[in-house]
Parts: C-alpha cells; sequence; structure tokens
C-alpha cells in the first residue's frame, strides 16, 4: 500500500465514524418520549417553509394538556365539519420552548382531511383572536395536510414556539370535505370558536362568530420543557372532568393541583417536577362501555391504555372512578367487582412502571340517585381503599368534602347545588387535601 492511499483509506474511515455518529446522535435526539401514535396519510407531501419545525432541542416532552376522546358529536353524522375551520382554547399546564399536539378521529367514519392545521397563544381577551406573532403552521411528516384514517390519530411534528406556563394556547383545524362524526370531548368548560371557510391563519378572530362548549378533534398538547420531567395523569368522571367548575376559569381540580405544585417547587420543596393533564369524562364508570363500536364513553378499563398509559412521559396516575358504577347501575353495584376493577387498573400501571394514587368516592344524598343501598356500597368501597391493598397512596376526598354533620352528604360550601359534584370551592379543597408528597416513586409491584 502506497502512503498516498493509505492516506485516502485513512480518510474514508474517518468519514465513516463522523456520519455513524451523526446517525446515533440524531436517533438520540429524536427519541422524545412519544408512545408512537398511529400516524395518518400525508395529504400534501411538500414541506412548507412556515412551518417552523422544531430541531433537536434540550428538555423533556411532557403532557401540557390532555382530554378523552368521548364520542361522535351528535348532528355531525353526514358532514363533519367541511368548510369549518375549528379553533379549540387550551389551557397549558407547564410551559416550554417547543409543542406537538395530537388530533384524533377515533368516532369518524371515513377518513378526516386536514389541509391545514395551525397553533397560536391567544391574543389573552377570551375571543378567538391569537397573538399574530406566535401564529405557526402545523405539519405531519412534513407535509401540511394529512389523512386521518377512521378509528385513528395524528401527532404533529414539533413546531418552535415559547409556550407559557399557564398560558391559553389556540389550535386549528380545517377539513374541506365530510368525514363522518366529529370526534368531540362534550364538557371542556372552556369557549372554542367555530368559522365558515379555511380561517386557520387568522389572527383577528373576527370571523370565528359561532361559539362551542366542545373539543373537536384535539386531545393532546405536549411541549419541550425545562419545568417538568413526567406527566401526572388524573384519571377520572365528571368530578375530575370539573363538569360544575366555572367556564373559563380552569377551576377544575387537576389545574388547581397543577398550580399547587408548580408553587411548591417554586417555594423550593423536594418534589418531582411533574404537570399535570386532566383524563376525565363524565359519566364514566370503571366497568361499563356506553353504546356503540367504538363504545361512546368507553369504560375506565377499556379507555386506561390510551387515556393514562400512553400520555406522554407519564410517571403517575391519580384515580378517582366508581361513583358512576354505584348510581348508574339500574341493579346494585357490586363493590368487590367495582373494587377489583380498580386494581385492574393499578396492576398496569404498575406494569409500565406508574404510580397508582387513589381517591375515595364522595358522598351524594341528596342526589336524585341516591339511595341507602348505594350509599351501603360507597362505605364498603371506602373501607378497602382506605385498609390499602388496592392503590400506592390514598386521598381522602370523602373525609374532606363532607358535612362533619352530615357524613353522607357534601358539605354546603363544597356542593355545587346537586348534591354531587363540588363547587369551585370544592374543586379547590380537592386539590388542596391531596399530598404532593405521594408523587415521588414510580410504581410498586402488585400489591
Amino acid at each position: 500500500m502506497t502512503k498516498r492511499h493509505g492516506y485516502a483509506v485513512l480518510c474514508a474511515l474517518v468519514a465513516l465514524v463522523v456520519a455513524l455518529s451523526a446517525a446515533v446522535y440524531g436517533t438520540v435526539a429524536a427519541d422524545d418520549g412519544s408512545t408512537g401514535a398511529v400516524r395518518g396519510t400525508l395529504a400534501d407531501s411538500r414541506p412548507h417553509r412556515d412551518s417552523a419545525a422544531a430541531p433537536a432541542s434540550t428538555g423533556t416532552w411532557v403532557g401540557a394538556w390532555a382530554t378523552a376522546p368521548v364520542g361522535g358529536e351528535p348532528g355531525t353524522e353526514t358532514a363533519g365539519l367541511a368548510g369549518r375551520s375549528v379553533r379549540n382554547v387550551v389551557h397549558a399546564a407547564t410551559g416550554g420552548t417547543s409543542a406537538r399536539i395530537t388530533l384524533s378521529n377515533l368516532y369518524g367514519q371515513s377518513p378526516l382531511t386536514l389541509t391545514h392545521a395551525t397553533l397560536a397563544l391567544s391574543a389573552g381577551d377570551g375571543t378567538a383572536a391569537a397573538d399574530a406573532a406566535t401564529m405557526r403552521r402545523l405539519t405531519f411528516g412534513g407535509a401540511t395536510g394529512v389523512v386521518v384514517p377512521a378509528g385513528g390519530q395524528i401527532v404533529s411534528d414539533a413546531v418552535r414556539l415559547t409556550i407559557p406556563r399557564g398560558s391559553d394556547v389556540l389550535v386549528t383545524t380545517y377539513s374541506p370535505t365530510p368525514s363522518g362524526p366529529v370526534t368531540y370531548h362534550p364538557h371542556a368548560r372552556q369557549t372554542s370558536f367555530v368559522a365558515d371557510g379555511e380561517r386557520a391563519e387568522d389572527t383577528t378572530g373576527d370571523p370565528y362568530t359561532e361559539q362551542t362548549p366542545y373539543w373537536r378533534y384535539l386531545t393532546a398538547l405536549d411541549v419541550l420543557s425545562n419545568e417538568a420531567d413526567g406527566t401526572v395523569v388524573v384519571f377520572g368522571d365528571s368530578i375530575t372532568d370539573g363538569i360544575t367548575s366555572t367556564v373559563g376559569a380552569n377551576h377544575r381540580w387537576p389545574d388547581i393541583l397543577a398550580g399547587r405544585l408548580r408553587a411548591a417547587l417554586e417555594s423550593g420543596r423536594r418534589l418531582p417536577r411533574y404537570s399535570v393533564v386532566n383524563e376525565g369524562i363524565s359519566g364514566n364508570q370503571v366497568l361499563a362501555d356506553g353504546l356503540g363500536r367504538p363504545a361512546e364513553n368507553q369504560s375506565g378499563l377499556g379507555r386506561f391504555g390510551r387515556d393514562a398509559l400512553s400520555r406522554t412521559n407519564a410517571r403517575a396516575v391519580v384515580i378517582d372512578l366508581g361513583v358512576n358504577d354505584i348510581l348508574r347501575n339500574p341493579r346494585l353495584a357490586d363493590p368487590d367487582r367495582i373494587v377489583a376493577g380498580l386494581r385492574t387498573l393499578v396492576r398496569q400501571a404498575h406494569a409500565r412502571g406508574l404510580k397508582a394514587v387513589g381517591a375515595t368516592l364522595m358522598p351524594f344524598e341528596g342526589h336524585r340517585g341516591y339511595t341507602p343501598a348505594r350509599e351501603a356500597v360507597r362505605q364498603q368501597v371506602n373501607a378497602r381503599i382506605r385498609a390499602g391493598g388496592v392503590y400506592d397512596s390514598v386521598v381522602d376526598f370523602d373525609r374532606a368534602l363532607r358535612d362533619p354533620y352530615a357524613p353522607r352528604r357534601l358539605r354546603a360550601a363544597y356542593d355545587s347545588g346537586d348534591h354531587l359534584h363540588p363547587s369551585d370551592l370544592g374543586f379547590a379543597r380537592m386539590a388542596e387535601v391531596f399530598d404532593l408528597g405521594t408523587l415521588r416513586g414510580a410504581g410498586q409491584t402488585e400489591l
């Protein structure tokens, strides 16, 4: 081998090592903790130069906001929302430097074609107006459009945008063609907006003349965060959904819990740096599905993998389910079956390394569904929860919110008036009595 030939071989080897190193680095940087959501078909393979796709960066991907798909929106069975722009308003529980979204067509009966999707910060005036400097066009695998198959979901590419903690974020989608039933979450307790025509990048908010109490298609907002290292998923029914909380005020108890955790961290307490997302569905039960295929208001057992375990970087789950199994069962509910269902959820959480914190069931005397026999079932379930052997840790909402002089009832100040759901003050009390220290540690072995 000549000296010149040896030098050429050496250069080639060096170039190969550099290329392999770059490939390994790129693979590691791309591993962001996402859960491999089903990808849609690209409707437009051309990347858009304004998409501001986020490069690999420091931080951790966590859930800033999430909601559970509940069913197909009534009245959209044929046309969906073809030819209309849907602007969802969501509240970010934690901040980040990049963002991505998840869109669901779980209850669609045909493919959902989206030709335009955007993300922006709200102008802050409670309208559909956006902060113009923050408007970002979203892409999906580098394309500005995507087709989400019936029953599927899609995760967008990340975009560079600073999302301040506590900010309202606008996520807008436009579909030109009918897609069948629109996948939605009906009890948002947040006003969102709809406009006729393709108005995804409008910043004035003027075309958005229709208000809606629903979230449509959107099921998650993730951020690349330096504020949080993981996500706490609160998994429950209407009490977690915040069905009686003040609209637009973010007074659901998981919202207040997120604020408590952040304030405690800022005060110097040694606690896990977690964001909090809300996966409550009004009327949800541990055991029973709603009607339809796929089932609307799917049981806690059926949806736990999708709505809790698959959330980005989930580290702990807080479970507050069971009261609807008692109230909505035409026969007397079996406390053994309810507890067995809860234990199944905990085993699944442990298998994924998640800690499981569980809540006692709050009183409901005075509610139209109350009977002494149902009260006895509630007491039996709560006794099993308090005794241990169901959850890793317990938050006793029953004891914290019941009337000390009539313990089968909610205390009047904590009662929204229907004798089942808390008032804003009641939701605040739930967050207040939650021991933040229970979030330390990962899931245990089977109890």
